[in-house]
């Protein structure tokens, strides 16, 4: 498959600090890519990179197919993006900037401002100065600005920060109808593991200015086996009973009386049915997968 951003070998370093050290990223058309990392990662840094904000110190960047230089800013055009904390004019009103920005990039379309702020949830802001948005509207016209000239690539750093749960369901909505429906190749980052696990197709995760993996999240799940995880009042009780009465030794006791069962040809009725009759009380007992949040975290410390 054709891809859009290809990174090769880029290290960055910033007063003797190694910020990003031999990255090499592949972003396909037509992909979700999610990016992920703790803070300090590298994962701004890098966005800032494809952007052009800044240059790195050695290593190559591919995007659209051409090689970008200290010079490249034609291939901008094609891209919208949303990296740390976005400056808008505060005293000129929100389409005031959206208009300027449309100016900048060379893009004019009747409804397109009106289009991009229906999208994002912000019908009849338009005549609001940004200083007077709270930070989960800002938050919203940011993303509005980035999609605004309809780009093939869009990259969001933290783009759901500062948004309550309706806002974050609007907005997963919304980048999977820019790709699904209008073909956008979309990098996005975010702390919400969660949010990222349903959205995306491919994830990178970035460790200490390393990119340390990149996986479909098809290959995630075909790894992630299943197990049933229970709360019970008396876990040690139930740990015996597991390997006395079922034969299983595949099982982790975590705290609050937690237990994860992996690999067990035994149904999770069958279990409960002894336990009960054992006089074991369970407070839940149900069949899990093991998430995005717990492989990546698993992969931080691997690489520790």
């Amino acid at each position: 498959m054709e891809l859009v951003v290809q990174l090769k070998n880029i290290t960055k370093v910033f007063q003797n600090h190694e910020a990003l050290t031999d990255v090499n990223l592949h972003i396909r058309k037509g992909e979700i890519y999610g990016f992920l990392g703790t803070n300090g990662a590298g994962k701004s840094t890098l966005m800032k990179i494809l952007m052009n904000m800044i240059n790195p110190t050695s290593g190559e960047r591919w995007l659209f197919g051409e090689k970008v230089k200290e010079d490249s800013f034609g291939y901008l055009k094609r891209v919208g993006s949303m990296i740390e904390y976005p400056i808008f004019y505060e005293n000129l009103t929100v389409r005031k900037n959206l208009e300027l920005h449309c100016a900048y990039m060379g893009f004019h379309h009747p409804t397109t401002i009106e289009d991009a702020l229906e999208k994002v949830g912000l019908e009849g802001v338009g005549e609001k100065l940004p200083k007077n948005l709270s930070l989960g509207m800002r938050q919203r016209l940011c993303v509005a600005r980035a999609i605004l000239t309809k780009p093939e690539l869009l990259i969001l750093d933290e783009p759901i920060n500062g948004l309550d749960s309706e806002g974050i369901q609007s907005m997963r909505n919304l980048f999977q109808t820019l790709n699904k429906e209008y073909g956008m190749t979309i990098l996005i980052s975010s702390h919400i593991i969660g949010e990222i696990e349903q959205i995306a197709d491919t994830i990178g995760i970035i460790n200490k200015g390393r990119v340390i993996e990149e996986i479909s999240m098809e290959d995630i799940r075909k790894q992630n086996t299943e197990y049933i995880e229970m709360i019970v009042d008396q876990p040690q009780k139930a740990a015996v009973l597991l390997d006395n009465q079922f034969g299983i030794q595949n099982f982790k006791v975590l705290n609050d009386g937690m237990i994860r069962i992996f690999d067990s040809p035994i149904p999770s009725t069958m279990i409960s049915r002894v336990l009960i009759l054992e006089d074991i009380q369970i407070q839940s007992i149900e069949q899990k997968r093991v998430t995005l949040e717990e492989y990546f975290l698993k992969k931080m410390k691997s690489d520790m």
